[in-house]
């Protein structure tokens, strides 16, 4: 088995896979996004592109063999790489160019402006933010789209956020004439936060403003004095209530669960040691009796790299900006990944976007100052490069230039150790410095040095992504040096009495990057670790709030990396922001491994299908307990039973077997071949999207009838266990929410539960999930006994997962209190709505 310290691409980093969101899809496989390698790899045409040379290459390509060293590989791409292919990719990078475009500020504008009057305020917002990153600084659009925007702000009650824009509408320019009407909602921000000092101050610059300004018309003037003395009565009758309120607690900025960090292991827990085996390479194991729900490993990524998202991708930058749908890029700050409404703009690309200027001046510093002027080259090229290059820019050239030659003299200290018996195990504190990512001291850091160190596994790639990954890199490389970015990369060459380059030549500091980012590419293939998130979905302003988990970034967590596979983890993985964070699922003893489910997990799929896909992507065959189990001849019948989804259509029992399947009731002869039910199969999915479009088409009496048909057409010939069977209760429990009819939604939902405890267990992230939707249906229909219970067992659950002060466990938190208000006898009428 190789070395398994690698995480998947897209894995979903759960006890059984990525969880549903609130009244979102099911959750599905890795292998089930199909847009996961859009973002991962270069767009198509250049993978075709690619092939196509390979073809045409096929004798020149037999230098490019296994063993190879990345060097020459990278070196020889660089001969290969032939002007007409730099045309062809520099063509492919227009259709995704990230310039600034005034009339695509204007459109977007436009375009918030009519969301806006929708009320649809939290996307207005959004396309408010792409005129901004599309307007120049200090122009007339600039100043309106800030103004426009603080007006969504206002409404969606993020008073702090709509403050910043007024003041930055001011800064640009913002017309005399309209300033009045942007004071009086500062002051309305400035009341609703209890700032009444500064709201006095603001409302006397109104009336000022008002009494000065000779051109308002007489509609107008009457308009903002009517509301200049409504908020003046407004600021008497709530300055003492206000003065009174407890301040709101910030969730965001909750001290963290404390823990002991370990001496040896940074960003992880001191419950845990750093082991290394030929057989298991590195790999974490319990130090200690470690319990349910405890944090093993906090780690920011050392890089990550936002998804650009699909609709990005497969439409084009500027179809995508008009687009109505939101893109990572408009929710979530392009360096620390927080979600953001009021995003900051770099100066000098549409592209990225921040959460604030701290976060803007920090990636300019780190990595921006290059990546800038190379936005549609990047996005061409694909997720795995763009990590590649930030990489070594956030590493910087010294450190990249020292590894790479250590690099070429040795191996030594991955050989010294890999020397060793197969039986024998180097333990952290025992020749910990001899373990591969280690310092001269024993340390394992989340750092280059350990990102450096993970196994490129180049020779066990096929040749064909081996030449896609150095010919990108090759571009890349060419792309630099033909935009005058070598010196900011290499820090070299600042003075002009040092020696260029001659033309069509790469410099020995491009050499020493690219064989660098060539690696991180491959690494990537096996290292690489996705990052989720939990963003709102469906229409804006429904009854019902709708949100799904999406592939938000891809990272390099060198210290998660460590976590070796199993198809039955003991682990979690969830993430706030760019930090991930890894918990136990269960109590692990001492001295036992602490693993991670890349993706094919035992609640998925069967042992053969998994032990496919790890061995096609990681190199290895698992060996996990599951797999060992299932594959014996012995237990085919214990596991056909528990992965049996369809039923015997002449007795209904579960069928069991493989290909052919067979009733279970002895009884009962029936054969039917597995294929024989994918027709009906496909036939569901398609009525069931029918009926979610009907609901979000603002039909639910009609999407509950057709989804009602097709929970009968399921009984027919699905077990309660099928994935299918919990979306139909699921999404008709959302569609009699949307009704109002709460104790029929939360009937659907209590059978939806059922069915995903059958697949996935009851202690679960999926069924922590469903149980905090079914806690919010309880709220919302005041089943206060009935709601309590289940915020109970979903505390208990989720706890596990995301730890005591997440968003979630503090949802349900809230949602105590109102219900025991109400038993109690206090109303609860006025209680925030919780879907």
């Amino acid at each position: 088995m190789s070395e398994a310290a690698a995480l998947p691409p897209f894995a979903e980093g759960c006890s059984a896979g990525s969880p549903a969101g609130l009244w979102g899809p099911c959750p599905l496989s890795p292998s089930q996004h199909p847009c996961e390698l859009i973002m991962d790899l270069p767009v198509e045409k250049w993978k075709l592109y690619i092939s196509e040379k390979l073809t045409s290459l096929e004798l020149l390509m037999e230098k490019l063999h296994h063993s190879m060293s990345l060097r020459d590989t990278f070196l020889h791409s660089l001969t290969l790489l032939c002007p007409e292919d730099e045309e062809y990719l520099l063509s492919l990078s227009r259709y995704y160019c990230v310039k600034k475009d005034l009339q695509m500020a204007l459109s977007c504008k436009e375009e918030g402006n009519k969301k806006f009057r929708k009320r649809e305020y939290r996307t207005a917002a959004a396309l408010y933010s792409r005129a901004l990153s599309h307007a120049e600084g200090g122009s007339p659009e600039m100043a309106m789209c800030y103004a426009n925007r603080s007006a969504a702000l206002f409404h969606l009650g993020q008073f702090e956020a709509c403050l910043e824009d007024i003041r930055r509408a001011q800064v640009q320019g913002y017309p005399e004439g309209l300033l009045p009407k942007l004071l009086l909602r500062k002051a309305e921000c400035l009341l609703s936060l209890g700032r009444f000092q500064e709201m006095a101050e603001a409302l006397d610059s109104v009336e000022e403003k008002i009494s000065s300004d000779k051109n308002l018309e007489a509609v107008s003037h009457k308009m903002l004095l009517s509301k200049f003395s409504q908020l003046k009565v407004e600021a008497c009758k709530e300055n003492s209530s206000l003065l009174c309120r407890p301040a709101l607690s910030d969730r965001t900025q909750k001290d963290l669960e404390p823990w002991e960090e370990n001496v040896r292991i940074s960003c992880a827990s001191a419950s845990v040691s750093l082991n290394f085996s030929t057989c298991k390479g590195r790999h974490l194991v319990a130090a200690e009796d470690v319990l349910p729900g405890e944090i093993l490993v906090r780690e920011e990524a050392f890089v990550s790299v936002l998804c650009p998202g699909e609709s990005f991708l497969l439409r084009g930058s500027r179809e995508a900006m008009l687009h109505g749908q939101l893109a990572n890029g408009d929710l979530h700050c392009h360096h620390c990944l927080r979600q953001v409404l009021a995003s900051v703009s770099c100066q000098g690309c549409s592209y990225a976007n921040y959460c604030s200027d701290t976060c803007a001046q920090l990636a300019w510093k780190s990595y921006h100052k290059v990546e800038c002027s190379l936005g549609g080259l990047l996005l061409t090229l694909g997720v795995f490069c763009h990590i590649a290059l930030r990489s070594v820019l956030v590493a910087g050239f010294a450190e990249v230039s020292t590894l790479i030659q250590q690099s070429h003299g040795e191996d030594v200290v991955v050989e010294s150790v890999a020397e060793a018996p197969a039986s024998r195990t180097v333990a952290e504190g025992n020749l910990a410095h001899c373990i591969p990512g280690c310092d001269a001291d024993g340390q394992y850091s989340s750092s280059y040095r350990t990102v450096f160190s993970l196994l490129p596994h180049a020779e066990k790639h096929s040749l064909e992504l081996r030449l896609l990954c150095s010919l990108s890199v090759a571009a890349l490389c060419k792309g630099l040096g033909d935009a005058g970015l070598e010196t900011l990369v290499s820090e070299k060459r600042t003075s002009k009495s040092q020696e260029e380059p001659k033309a069509g030549q790469t410099s020995p500091e491009l050499e020493v990057l690219g064989e660098a980012m060539l690696r991180h590419m491959l690494q990537l293939q096996c290292n690489a670790q996705a990052v989720s998130a939990l963003c709102s979905s469906g229409p804006e302003n429904g009854p019902v709030a709708s949100s799904e988990q999406v592939r938000l970034a891809t990272a390099f967590f060198p210290v998660v990396s460590l976590l070796n596979h199993s198809c039955e983890p003991n682990t979690s993985v969830t993430f706030s922001g760019r930090t991930a964070e890894v918990r136990a699922l269960q109590s692990v003893p001492r001295g036992q491994e602490i693993l991670h489910c890349y993706g094919p997990h035992m609640c998925r799929m069967g042992a053969a299908e998994r032990r496919k896909r790890l061995l096609s992507q990681y190199f290895f065959e698992c060996r996990c307990r599951p797999c060992s189990e299932e594959l014996q001849p012995s237990s085919r019948k214990r596991v056909s039973s528990q992965h049996s989804l369809f039923c015997c259509p002449a007795c209904h029992n579960p069928m069991r077997g493989d290909g052919l399947l067979h009733c279970s009731s002895e009884a009962c002869k029936v054969l039917v071949p597995e294929d024989h039910f994918q027709p009906q199969l496909c036939d569901l999915r398609l009525q069931t999207e029918a009926a979610l479009e009907l609901l979000e088409g603002g039909k639910p009496g009609r999407s509950v009838e057709l989804l009602l048909e097709c929970r009968l057409d399921a009984e027919r010939f699905l077990s309660p266990a099928h994935v299918m069977v919990g979306e139909i209760e699921d999404n008709l429990a959302q569609a009699y929410a949307i009704l109002g009819k709460w104790q029929e939604a939360a009937g659907h939902l209590r059978k939806s539960i059922q069915s995903v405890e059958a697949r996935y267990g009851p202690s679960s992230i999926e069924v922590g999930q469903e149980l905090l939707k079914l806690a919010q249906i309880l709220f919302n229909g005041r089943a206060a006994s009935e709601a309590l219970q289940i915020i109970q067992k979903a505390e208990m659950v989720l706890s596990v997962h995301f730890g005591t002060r997440s968003a979630q466990l503090q949802e349900l938190q809230d949602m105590k209190v109102c219900l025991e208000d109400l038993l109690g006898g206090v109303s609860v009428a006025a209680a925030p709505k919780m879907l």
